[in-house]
């Protein structure tokens, strides 16, 4: 048998390896447009950075070790320029000599990738403004940033890669600007969450503009640049890094006929086959439905597209038999002293796809709060609200959001609801968790909301009620002096029994606390005592970081 991979990063370096640990005779060939291969894509950042300081510990093999290690023969700076489906074979253009040859196949598996997006903006391709897509990319900012004066860059583009080259290039000493087109950064976020993502960011000195496009960018004789934003907003800049996104690089499998989904990506089946059963696919270039939506999607993340390599290389080789199951998306990015995870789906994309749900707010310590170090974490959940199936999880604090979004990975995968979620058994100690871990509580919290124990209401609605509405803070004086909700009156806590007869029957009352919890205790009192009430998802806490931002913002503004 004859195998020909396009593409030997993620997907299609372990497709390879995968098939020659199932199939020493086979004849191995890999198509590479550039010139390497099994790279560490994800570091590209953190080299610009310095934060991963040796070139070579980017590179996992090279053309000569997958000859020398499993036997597969290499072709770099090659292009797969046409398939051949009907011949089952495919041209290729050899980038060094312009010599164009063809080479057959019994199966074919396609991992091209995704491409960079460039709009058609007045100066983007200009002199010293890149995409981050490749080692090639990568050397070229790192000689820029090494031999000339960079004192200003922008980043274009709030998702994954821009955040981390935002970040880096802050490391660096280069003062940075952010530009993203979208309402937030990082859109696998609510807008909740990513405001506070983007307070962080602020925090360590970057320039954030959101609901703000890049219009122009214009050379100026001193070799910087002055870039012009959709609003009418310039500054002055000396390197511009693209990432404003990604579409499948499917114009190869388009031209030979193959399917190709509505978001670009090449349809392929459970086994990861094509609309021909003799080209398979994996990796960025793909679109898959997504199990928690139930529409098709591609995925941009090296994970999955590992994990795909295997699946084809399995079914390529013994028949169809081993099945992909689809990504949720499991995500994690740093930002500065934040960690930020993300699995399933977020609240926006469930509300788009008409999917109903209820969103619950927690907060939890990374270890017992009584040991040192110990530091919270804001954990967002999404949930069926009549089965109680976990849909989607996000989560950000200082240490501890690693694990904790592999939790909930585990629970999304698998449908389980949120009651599983309370007797999840961590490893307990007092340096590692608490007795009642923040999955834990999660999953209390959102409990009492289905059993209508706790009725929540949420952060954005805060800003909806108006004098005439009865809004409870139930924290100490002290707390309630020092900032609180609009329109607000406080009775603390451990005073509300005492002064029932002050409060109204005749209309809901929206009580708050800090973070949640003395609001929950309240709730509890009230509805027990005949009164209709709702408690704050999250506490003032999260409303003060999120939406009451966003009023401060507002009112500045005016």
């Amino acid at each position: 048998m004859k195998y020909i991979i396009i593409g030997a990063v993620a997907g299609g370096a372990s497709t390879a390896a995968r098939i020659r640990r199932l199939d020493e005779t086979a004849e191995i060939i890999m198509i590479e447009k550039g010139d390497y291969v099994s790279y560490a894509n994800c570091g590209l950042p953190y080299y610009i950075g310095d934060v991963i300081q040796d070139r070579n510990k980017l590179f996992i093999q090279d053309a000569a070790s997958f000859k020398k290690r499993f036997n597969i023969e290499v072709k770099v700076k090659t292009e797969a320029i046409e398939i051949h489906p009907a011949e089952k074979k495919v041209s290729l253009l050899d980038l060094d000599t312009q010599q164009t040859y063809t080479e057959s196949y019994d199966k074919l598996v396609l991992s091209t990738g995704a491409v960079p997006i460039k709009p058609p903006i007045p100066g983007i391709h200009s002199e010293n403004v890149f995409t981050l897509r490749n080692v090639h990319d990568t050397d070229l900012v790192k000689s820029v940033i090494e031999h000339k004066e960079v004192k200003h860059a922008t980043v274009v583009g709030g998702g994954f890669i821009g955040i981390e080259m935002m970040e880096n290039l802050t490391h660096l000493g280069i003062k940075t600007r952010l530009i993203e087109r979208a309402p937030q950064v990082l859109t696998f976020l609510d807008e909740d969450m990513a405001q506070m993502a983007k307070s962080e960011m602020e925090a360590n000195g970057v320039t954030v503009d959101v609901n703000n496009g890049l219009s122009a960018i214009i050379n100026n004789a001193d070799g910087s640049k002055t870039i012009l934003l959709e609003n009418g907003t310039t500054f002055k800049t000396d390197l511009v890094i693209l990432s404003i996104g990604v579409q499948p690089n499917h114009f190869l499998a388009k031209a030979a006929g193959l399917e190709i989904g509505e978001k670009g990506g090449v349809l392929v089946d459970e086994f990861m086959q094509t609309s021909n059963t003799d080209i398979y696919a994996v990796g960025d270039v793909i679109e898959f439905h997504h199990p928690v939506c139930k529409a098709s999607y591609p995925i941009y993340l090296a994970g999955p597209a590992n994990k795909q390599g295997r699946i084809c290389a399995n079914n390529i080789v013994n028949g169809n038999t081993k099945k992909f199951k689809g990504s949720v998306s499991t995500t994690i990015v740093k930002v500065f002293g934040k960690t930020i995870g993300a699995t399933g789906s977020n609240s926006r994309m469930l509300t788009h796809h008409n999917i109903k749900h209820i969103t619950s707010v927690t907060h939890g310590s990374s270890n017992a709060g009584y040991y040192p170090g110990a530091t919270q974490m804001i954990i967002k959940i999404a949930f069926n609200p009549k089965t109680g199936v976990l849909l989607g999880a996000q989560v950000m604090g200082d240490k501890g959001v690693d694990k904790r979004i592999d939790v909930f990975s585990i629970y999304v995968q698998n449908k389980q609801i949120v009651e599983d979620l309370m007797e999840f058994e961590q490893a307990y100690a007092p340096p590692f968790s608490s007795a009642k871990d923040p999955v834990n509580m999660a999953g209390f919290v959102a409990n009492n909301i289905m059993d209508k124990v706790m009725p929540i209401f949420n952060p954005i609605d805060a800003l909806q009620i108006g004098e005439t509405e009865y809004l409870l803070d139930v924290r100490t004086p002290k707390e309630y002096e020092e900032g609180t909700i609009p329109n607000a009156l406080n009775i603390e806590l451990d005073e509300l029994r005492n002064q029932l007869d002050q409060l109204p029957k005749n209309q809901t009352i929206y009580i708050f606390c800090q973070v949640g919890l003395r609001g929950y205790l309240a709730s509890r009192i009230l509805m027990q005592n005949g009164f209709d009430v709702k408690n704050l998802s999250g506490g003032y806490k999260y409303w003060k970081n999120t939406y009451g931002l966003k009023l401060e913002t507002l009112e500045t503004a005016l």
